[in-house]
């Protein structure tokens, strides 16, 4: 019987797993959980996942080399997209497989883009604290969605689901994107320039490298209109946030809304956060339930797939994984 070892502190596995999830890699293998109450870190990971054939890990623990070169696991596990905390390198040098999960988050991120769009455009946020706070809030003119401009850069599976919203809005949707021809309906393929001078809202999906670091610095901010509001529902590092937050205090931007940031898990900053004129969410965008289950069920299956001597869908680096001969003898 396969022993399967899950990363998930009690706030990641409630909130992130799922008990249905739980129950049916218990079906699977002799599971142990993370007891530790905490992340681990690479020496508590190691600890840990002794004498474990396979290592389902949520996206906080870190699949570091000098954890990959000790451990004893046939497999890595990750539930969630993001495989930029494992090395991958060094897990192929030790015959670890290493798997990532589908993205089942794709309608939750843009919904939240939409709710991000109109909290933006009318100042929903900024009236409500105001009646928190025992006080009548001005009634200030906000923009109307229909008719209005929205910039959305890079263009994968969420921003189709985000345009397609906004084409339902009645908006004009704009897409930067230069690995790719874009053919969706309704959807202007334009420079990123061009994009950041004529949207109304500026939408970040860019898939997060090396080469998109700071992709939004003080010379994109520059660019987009006086009246215009950035969103970034992507990856904290693609912005520049004292270029942020000069724009901000300048007025140069109208205002801004994030679900990601430089804090840990990949949060928005208090610094960011507190700002009157930024709307901030603690990367709430997969958080429903519907998201959750999608990406647990997807290792839960990767697991069945493993014990049953297949490699499974989402594995990264399949003709290194030598050690996989070890589990199927298990």
């Amino acid at each position: 019987m396969a022993i399967i070892f899950l990363t998930h502190s009690p706030d990641m596995l409630k909130n992130y797993y799922g008990e249905r999830a739980v129950a049916e890699l218990r079906k699977l293998g002799d599971l142990r959980i993370n007891s530790t109450g905490q992340v681990l870190d690479a020496a508590a990971l190691v600890a840990q996942s002794r004498g474990c054939d396979i290592v389902v890990s949520d996206r906080q623990t870190a699949g570091p080399g000098e954890a990959l070169e000790q451990m004893d696991c046939a497999a890595f596990l990750r539930c969630a997209v993001d495989i930029r905390n494992i090395d991958v390198d060094v897990a192929s040098a030790n015959g670890i497989l290493v798997t990532r999960a589908t993205p089942g988050f794709i309608a939750s991120v843009a919904e939240l883009g939409i709710g991000f769009m109109i909290d933006l455009a009318r100042g929903m946020t900024s009236h409500a604290v105001g009646y928190h706070a025992g006080a009548q809030p001005p009634a200030i003119p906000g923009l109307q969605l229909k008719g209005s401009t929205v910039g959305i850069i890079g263009f994968g599976v969420i921003a189709e689901s985000l345009a397609r919203l906004c084409i339902a809005f009645g908006m004009t949707v704009l897409a930067s994107d230069p690995f790719k021809k874009i053919t969706e309906p309704g959807v202007k393929q334009v420079s990123f320039e061009d994009l950041l001078a004529t949207s109304d809202f500026v939408v970040c999906l860019v898939v997060a490298t090396e080469q998109t670091e700071n992709l939004m610095d003080a010379s994109a901010f520059a660019r987009m209109r006086r009246s215009a509001y950035f969103i970034n529902l992507s990856r904290g590092n693609l912005v520049d946030d004292a270029a942020l937050i000069a724009a901000l205090d300048s007025k140069s931007i109208a205002g801004a809304a994030t679900d990601v940031g430089r804090a840990p898990d990949q949060m928005p900053t208090v610094e960011m956060g507190r700002r009157p004129d930024m709307i901030a969410t603690p990367h709430i965008g997969g958080l429903t339930p519907q998201a959750i289950e999608h990406q647990a069920f997807d290792t839960v299956g990767q697991v069945a797939d493993l014990v049953a001597g297949r490699v499974p869908k989402g594995a990264v680096n399949t003709d290194k994984a030598t050690r996989l001969s070890r589990l199927r003898k298990g």
